[in-house]
């Protein structure tokens, strides 16, 4: 067990954790608040009950924080297959919520293991890289990382849940600080830009353009006098054009439509307010009510009307904007940058591998929570059902958002210690 020295933890990062739990609980009961509160803490109303998991993460606390090192390395392997078991066992025994079967539900207990599977996957991918220990240059290494990776993804977007399968890519971040070549994150995003100009330009027109750039690309390089190979470029195409071809069948068949209509909102292909845009607009409307300094606590007319679905979960963002206004709002942003970079800045110090890639993992994690659900509730991106850490109503996510918070502060304090 560690011994109790709480100098050698990363305080500043544990008092932003602090600030963000309690002002996410605030938040929860301002936008589920009603008259019929007759007491401040009422454990059976949703403020209630996220407090009782508050509890359980004072709990998990004190486990983590004296628990030794080598424990995590030890059981990540262990704990990765569960989740996997735990994915697969939904489609027989899981719960249907928001259209996905997503859910446990043992009496009054719900459990999301998509949340569980976040940690085991950030444990278990810092496991295999910190034993092979390269720069990711091996076909093999980087094929089982893949492997890694879209297990639970496949697992979760079968659900089908494709917001919280996205989240899985924020991976992508550490394996390329450990050394992945960027060309595959070039790659990554020449794919999804293919994807996405199809869907707003169609088949036809994009196919061109790309037969078009290969052209010009080919006549710089020769003019160049750069060497490509035949077969790399009418590989290449052929991939690009794949894409391109494929992405309509994916789009209509993989997705469910209240998906496809909320990209078709961001993309402009549809207008509805009313309709499937509708929270999108009301979250975007209390943000703007809120002025600057807000309305007030408990004093939004949007959050106290109950005109955002879900606000106390997906769209909390919008209570914040309306009833704290721009300072709440970018003191709320300037937290989680904080705790962000000051977790990403720390795990660069770290002597241990495992410990510093999972770190980074952990981080990875946060930004795509962070920027996917502000952004949801300004109307960025679609609505995906992405949580925001610590804030949002919800046990499984702040459970498991803590106990990876908990871990990296165990880890941080023997940043400098090889074991």
């Amino acid at each position: 067990m560690n011994s109790l020295n709480i100098f050698k933890y990363d305080l500043i990062s544990f008092f932003t954790y602090t600030l963000l739990v309690t002002f996410g609980i605030v938040n929860i009961y301002s936008a589920t608040y009603n008259e019929s509160f007759t007491t401040v803490i009422d454990y059976t109303s949703i403020v209630g009950k996220q407090l009782i998991f508050l509890l359980a993460c004072i709990v998990a606390f004190f486990l983590i924080i004296f628990t030794k090192n080598k424990f995590f390395d030890s059981i990540s392997t262990v704990l990765y297959f569960i989740s996997i078991i735990l994915l697969l066992s939904l489609f027989i025994f899981g719960s249907e919520r928001g259209g996905a079967k997503s859910w446990y539900i043992i009496g009054p207990i719900s459990f999301q293991p998509t949340e569980f599977a976040k940690l085991c996957t950030a444990l278990f991918l810092a496991k295999f890289l910190s034993i092979i220990q390269t720069d990711l240059k091996k076909t093999r290494d980087i094929f089982i990382v893949g492997v890694i990776i879209l297990i639970p993804v496949i697992l979760i977007t079968l659900q089908p849940d494709p917001g919280s399968a996205l989240v899985f890519f924020a991976f992508i971040f550490p394996i390329l600080r450990e050394g992945l070549d960027l060309k595959f994150l070039y790659f990554g995003i020449v794919i999804f830009l293919t994807l996405l100009l199809t869907l707003i330009l169609g088949f036809t027109t994009i196919s061109t353009i790309i037969l078009m750039l290969f052209v010009l690309l080919n006549l710089y390089n020769r003019q160049k006098k750069i060497r490509v190979s035949f077969t790399t470029y009418l590989l290449s195409l052929i991939v690009f054009i794949g894409v391109s071809f494929s992405t309509n069948y994916l789009f209509e068949n993989v997705l469910e439509q209240r998906h496809r209509d909320r990209v078709n909102l961001i993309i402009g292909k549809e207008v509805d307010n009313r309709g499937i845009g509708y929270n999108t607009n009301q979250s975007k409307i209390a943000i703007s009510n809120g002025g600057f300094f807000g309305a007030g606590f408990l004093k939004g007319t949007q959050t106290k009307g109950k005109f955002v679905p879900r606000q106390h979960t997906d769209y909390i963002f919008s209570t914040i904007g309306e009833e704290w206004g721009f300072a709440g709002s970018f003191l709320t942003i300037l937290l989680f940058t904080l705790l962000i970079s000051r977790i990403s800045i720390r795990a660069d110090k770290q002597i241990n591998h495992f410990r510093r890639i999972y770190s980074y993992c952990f981080a990875s994690l946060l930004f795509i929570h962070f920027f996917i659900n502000i952004g949801m509730s300004i109307g960025l991106v679609p609505s995906v059902g992405i949580p925001l850490p610590y804030i949002s109503y919800g046990g499984s996510s702040l459970l498991i958002f803590s106990v990876m918070f908990f871990i990296y502060l165990n880890f941080d304090s023997s940043r400098l210690k090889e074991d």
